[in-house]
């Protein structure tokens, strides 16, 4: 079987960053998926669930009422809990998104109160949520998209 391309990229050089992961096209229509990668790879730890689960639960919520909540498709934890997924209608790079992902930053750092959707009819898993350290993450991812704009991937 083919290698898909996320498998191509070294993750022991890859840093937190904002890249663009894939541009997918079919009938006109392009969708861009980014990687926004919040811990590096196989060096820091990986997000724990709860963290990750109130970043997906804040950052859904954020995007999807944002001033761009149109192009969203999709907003989501990657598998290795390294970072989240965001995947948006257009032929887009991490430069025209960079604002919107220090907006989606701020918001998460600044939340107060209950989380979004965390009810029992709201969600699968609605006890499993932890504010505190979703904020130490994307504090620290945050404060590394001021400091070194990673948005191509490593070769």
């Amino acid at each position: 079987m083919e290698r898909i391309a996320s498998f191509t990229i070294n993750h022991l050089s890859l840093l937190p960053g904002l890249y663009v992961s894939r541009r997918d096209k079919r009938d006109g229509c392009t969708v861009t998926t980014f990687d926004l990668r919040i811990t590096a790879p196989n060096r820091e730890p990986v997000i724990d669930m709860p963290a990750l689960h109130t970043i997906e639960h804040l950052g859904a919520t954020y995007l999807r009422n944002s001033l761009r909540k149109e192009e969203i498709v999709y907003f989501g934890p990657m598998g290795c809990r390294t970072g989240c997924y965001l995947v948006m209608f257009g032929d887009l790079n991490s430069e025209d998104i960079y604002d919107l992902v220090l907006e989606l930053c701020d918001f998460i750092i600044a939340f107060q109160g209950e989380i979004p959707g965390a009810a029992p009819e709201q969600c699968g898993n609605y006890s499993e949520q932890n504010l505190n350290m979703a904020q130490y993450y994307i504090r620290k991812y945050r404060d590394s998209l001021l400091h070194e704009k990673h948005f191509v991937y490593p070769e």
